[in-house]
């Protein structure tokens, strides 16, 4: 049986030089845009403690928006309120 031959074309060359590549080096060139179309988020370590998931974390979101949802009322100004009620 023989052994196959590896092509130089595959292998990667230890170092790089900056004639290599066309055009100035640039730092976080896309740093701005991935951060606009990302949909990341960190959490705090203390909060990423108590969900052992990401569906953990999505149910107790999703269950905070209902309740914020549902116990929302249109609530009176402090102008309203220290009206005496109307006979």
């Amino acid at each position: 049986m023989k052994k196959a031959k590896q092509t130089k074309k595959d292998e990667l060359r230890a170092e790089y030089k900056r004639s290599d590549f066309s055009g100035p080096m640039v730092r976080e060139k896309y740093f701005k845009r991935d951060r606009e179309s990302s949909n990341i988020v960190v959490l705090r370590p203390e909060v990423a403690k108590a969900f052992p998931n990401e569906e953990a974390v999505n149910t107790a979101l999703l269950s905070l928006i209902k309740i914020a949802q549902s116990t929302s009322r249109r609530t009176r100004s402090g102008s309203e309120r220290s009206r005496a009620p109307a006979v």
